[in-house]
């Protein structure tokens, strides 16, 4: 029997208490936008401390509420900061829990990918790693039911990422979402300069965004050749630093959140 990846930062980036958390996680959303016309295919996100971050990411999270009936499955990618994968690693576990529950994840989904090159299993790479996991109350909060598949991204090209995401697509009820802060530890100044450029570049859909850019550089590239191939609108739906929220501004970390739409196929 498969086991269950536990919360690694339940009281450190997001509150450890069920109740506290999903206060907190429902108040971030009230205060976002809920205003995109058309079901979000995809998210980009960021993953820091709520704290941070949180309102960033409700405002990605607050564009699915007219559509959370519809969303049975979540393709979450997220960088690698512990642990060095070469490629994409899905856990071994069969589920993920948080304060707020145990979240299944998609066997039959993952059975598609697992042999694929650039897919490998490592519970070590999930088993610390806080990109995907602060992303999880969020979903928890917004869609009543759905099933996972987390991908930890290590070194992996823009081609690699998009065959999987390609693979998994599937129709209204699949989502993707792509973890990602901007710019690291720049002057505040600074840094609103390198992540508006950054945030340009993912409009325009660019697939050479640089780690220093965005430290979900490799999913996000995968996620944007996807998203040319495929017709995918994107759209900013919110950028700030810690700057503007919890921290100081002399060394600041940069977050963004966008939605992408897919063209309306009776257009």
């Amino acid at each position: 029997m498969l086991g269950t990846r536990p919360a690694a930062v339940a009281g450190t980036f997001y509150p450890g208490d069920p109740a506290t958390l999903a206060l907190t996680v429902d108040r971030l959303l009230a205060a976002a936008r809920h205003d995109m016309p058309i079901q979000p295919k995809a998210l980009i996100a960021p993953h820091a401390g709520y704290v941070y971050s949180g309102a960033t990411a409700a405002a990605a999270y607050a564009a699915l509420a007219p559509w959370a009936d519809a969303i049975h499955r979540v393709i979450l990618l997220g960088p690698t900061h512990r642990v060095a994968v070469n490629g994409m690693a899905l856990p071994e576990s069969g589920t993920f829990s948080t304060p707020l529950g145990s979240i299944r994840l998609d066997s039959q989904a993952i059975a598609g990918i697992a042999d694929l090159p650039q897919v490998v299993f490592s519970e070590q790479a999930h088993a610390l790693e806080h990109s995907l996991e602060v992303h999880l109350p969020f979903l928890q909060r917004v869609l009543p039911r759905f099933s996972l598949v987390p991908l930890a991204v290590g070194h992996a090209s823009p081609e690699a990422v998009a065959e999987v995401l390609n693979i998994l697509w599937g129709g209204p009820e699949t989502l993707i979402v792509v973890s990602s802060d901007l710019s690291h530890f720049l002057p505040y100044g600074t840094a609103r300069q390198v992540d508006g450029n950054t945030c340009r570049h993912i409009l325009q859909l660019d697939t050479h965004i640089r780690p220093e850019q965005a430290c979900g550089a490799y999913p996000v590239n995968g996620l944007l050749l996807a998203a040319t191939r495929r017709g995918l609108k994107p759209t900013l739906l919110g950028l700030c630093n810690s700057g503007d929220t919890a921290g100081d501004r002399d060394r600041v970390v940069g977050y963004a959140a966008f939605a992408f739409e897919e063209p309306d196929p009776h257009a």
